[in-house]
């Protein structure tokens, strides 16, 4: 039952259904509309509220819904995010990938009430969007030819924050040290997201792994992994002080002694090209060991006061780089006791699918525009947005599930019978598997299906997926047409 109530591939009508049935929202009438939003979103995804309903009085209760008090983010996700937890639950590994966007509405030309400063000079308006994103993967991730990393299931949003900025009050120094003095620390949103997720279950059988990149690398925030029983991959951002084991003195600084040690071994890593950067082969070394961090200093408190924390590290790093091109180097640090190669490689691979989190934001910013969203009011925004991180999982699912499964059945994609058919008709082929489907939904949105090209990326699927509907929108007119009996 679980496993069907989070499958992102079902029709947007039975899909939404499943994941907003547990939203608490005071009343069943709201429950059914969240339901009916967030089908027209999937179904239209990027469209704006006028367009996805052609009736008006739609557009008008989908406003009512986004003003209505009860609707904060926490009531809308609920159900979705207790149906993830419980996923989480049962026996396996799991990722759960922490990161923060900025959500702008900069473009908008009056002040929307309830929103807060963002940017470097804090002209802008919007808020802080920080997201864990919980993926299921493999005991013991290895990459592929290429040096990727394996794909996962998309499972859904174990957590989601919305957090506002304030104005720096007059008189207040307008220095970056002076200003993490006087106001709560927004970092707090990292250790404050372990608490809101829970403890892990204490059963060897369950693994969660919180992966991150360097602007969770805070005290607090491992701190806060290991009292929750999660484990943790973040990559290094400060070059702390390191202790004796032996004495806990003081013994250098941990990047002079990560770079001292040796390599264990190494993997070739494909890299595409970039604006200004060509497609090469990187070759990656991989070192891995013990290290003590010092606790930093904290307001009455000298730096060595609080506990230090004890983990491993991984340091990834490409040799024979390129002329004037920058060497990869990645610093992990991770809960996880390593004692092979494997042990560290599998590190990386999760390190690797962090990525996954920035496709996440894309799919929500560029795919569903959620930045584009005229409402007026910030509680507003966040019931929007809520909706729509929840519609973005869609556009996810689809391309793993074109790496994890590529020789399923095509229906394990979950398009209904006359998509396929529509799909196939578009496209001139025969579609039987799961990665012939994925490229023909990745050829009508503009993919070449060269081999060189490899599969779709999600931009690419979304605006196939896109022409698809409405291809299968108008065969159902035409087929609606036919059956009326012509006007005399």
């Amino acid at each position: 039952m679980l496993a069907r109530m989070l499958d992102h591939k079902s029709a947007p009508a039975d899909w939404a259904r499943a994941q907003f049935q547990g939203a608490r929202l005071k009343h069943c009438a709201r429950r059914k509309r969240v339901m009916k939003i967030a089908a027209a979103m999937a179904e239209q995804p990027g469209r704006t509220i006028p367009e996805l309903f052609t009736r008006k009085y739609d557009i008008d209760a989908a406003y009512d819904f986004f003003d209505r008090p009860e609707a904060t983010p926490d009531a809308i996700q609920c159900g979705h995010r207790a149906l993830v937890k419980e996923e989480l639950r049962q026996p396996g590994r799991y990722l759960l990938i922490d990161d923060t966007t900025y959500m702008s509405f900069t473009h908008r030309r009056q002040v929307v009430p309830g929103l807060g400063p963002i940017g470097v000079s804090d002209e802008g308006q919007g808020f802080l969007l920080h997201s864990v994103l919980a993926v299921r993967t493999t005991p013991a991730p290895q990459p592929d030819a290429t040096g990727r990393r394996p794909p996962v299931e998309v499972l859904g949003l174990a957590d989601q924050q919305y957090l506002i900025r304030r104005n720096r009050p007059e008189g207040e120094p307008n220095n970056a040290s002076q200003q993490r003095k006087r106001r709560e620390r927004e970092s707090q949103r990292w250790p404050e997201a372990t608490v809101r997720i829970g403890p892990a279950p204490a059963d060897e059988a369950i693994r969660w792994v919180r992966v991150a990149d360097r602007e969770a690398d805070i005290y607090e925030y491992l701190i806060s992994c290991r009292e929750q029983n999660h484990g943790f991959v973040v990559r290094l951002s400060q070059n702390r002080v390191i202790l004796d084991p032996s004495d806990d003195e003081r013994s250098g600084l941990v990047l002079g002694s990560v770079r001292a040690a040796e390599a264990s071994g190494g993997l070739w890593l494909d890299l595409r090209s970039r604006p200004g950067v060509a497609a090469r082969r990187a070759k990656l070394m991989i070192s891995w060991g013990t290290v003590r961090l010092r606790s930093p200093e904290r307001p009455g408190q000298p730096a060595g006061t609080n506990d230090p924390i004890d983990c491993w590290f991984i340091r990834a790093w490409e040799v024979e780089a390129p002329d004037g091109v920058e060497a990869l180097e990645w610093v992990l640090y991770t809960d996880r006791p390593l004692a092979t190669f494997e042990d560290a490689l599998e590190g990386v691979m999760d390190y690797a699918t962090r990525y996954l989190i920035e496709e996440f934001h894309k799919a929500l910013k560029t795919g569903l525009k959620a930045e584009d969203l005229q409402l007026e009011t910030a509680s507003r925004l966040f019931a929007a947005v809520a909706v729509m991180s929840i519609v973005a999982l869609r556009l996810l699912d689809i391309r793993e599930l074109g790496r994890r499964l590529p020789d399923a059945p095509a229906a394990c994609v979950g398009l209904s019978s006359e998509e396929l058919e529509i799909l196939s008709l578009e496209v001139d082929r025969e579609l039987t598997t799961v990665a012939a489907v994925v490229l023909a939904i990745g050829r009508i949105g503009g993919h070449m299906n060269r081999r060189r090209d490899g599969m779709p990326g999600w931009i690419t699927l979304w605006r196939g997926m896109a022409r698809l509907r409405l291809l299968v929108r108008g065969a159902q007119l035409a087929r609606k047409k036919r059956s009326k009996p012509p006007h005399l």
